[in-house]
């Protein structure tokens, strides 16, 4: 495949340009963010399983990272704090080491079934407080850290994108067996994947076991 290059006479180089190509923005959505939750933000977080956490590096290297539990395993600590549970996961640590270098933050919380989302922009940091921790317990295993999230900004995010992609709707899920597994995809990419078939299923059998293992 050929390598891509920008034509720069179509480049979009300043915010003025910017705005200039969209109509201004409507009255309901300039007045809509808060900066605290309020009962529909709070009610909106315990039902949500799922979260997108943006973070960004000192060198400006970005990053975005899935969080996943039961509804309600992101904690409302007060109107402008969050606590998310770490928990295991590959010990890249991208998130974390971002934190520790820029506390600013995005989040995105998912609920199923709803197209509309809710969006936090805040500053992060890592705690080990046994007493925060205990409260994201899971089979009696707690985090080994809180992402603490003081809130800036808090406001819901329409339904257009979850109804362009029909996210929700079943005639349009794919079928994830026409895909190469993760861990071939993983081995394809650095130390190649078997090509006998049998080890190819027992690596996969394997990451499952896993899973079961170590969700905790």
């Amino acid at each position: 495949m050929a390598a891509y290059e920008i034509n720069r006479d179509f480049l979009i180089g300043d915010e003025q340009s910017l705005r200039e190509m969209f109509p201004p923005v409507s009255g309901l959505a300039a007045k809509k963010c808060l900066s605290a939750l309020d009962e529909h933000a709070a009610a909106f977080i315990e039902r949500s399983p799922f979260l997108c956490l943006g973070t960004q590096g000192r060198d400006g290297r970005a990053d975005v990272s899935p969080r996943g539990d039961p509804a309600g395993f992101v904690k409302v600590l007060d109107a402008q704090t969050l606590a998310i549970p770490d928990r295991p996961g590959n010990n890249r640590l991208d998130s974390l080491s971002n934190i520790i270098a820029n506390p600013n933050v995005g989040l995105l919380f998912i609920v199923p079934g709803f197209d509309d989302t809710l969006r936090i922009n805040g500053k992060a940091s890592l705690s080990r407080d046994p007493d925060l921790l205990e409260m994201m317990s899971v089979r009696d295993r707690a985090p080994k850290l809180a992402i603490v999230v003081s809130i800036g900004e808090v406001f819901m995010h329409c339904a257009k994108a979850f109804r362009r992609s029909h996210l929700w709707d079943a005639a349009h899920r794919q079928d994830r067996a026409s895909f190469p597994s993760l861990s071939k995809i993983i081995l394809d990419q650095t130390t190649g994947a078997p090509e006998d078939e049998g080890e190819m299923k027992r690596i996969d059998a394997d990451l499952e076991d896993r899973y079961r293992k170590t969700l905790y």
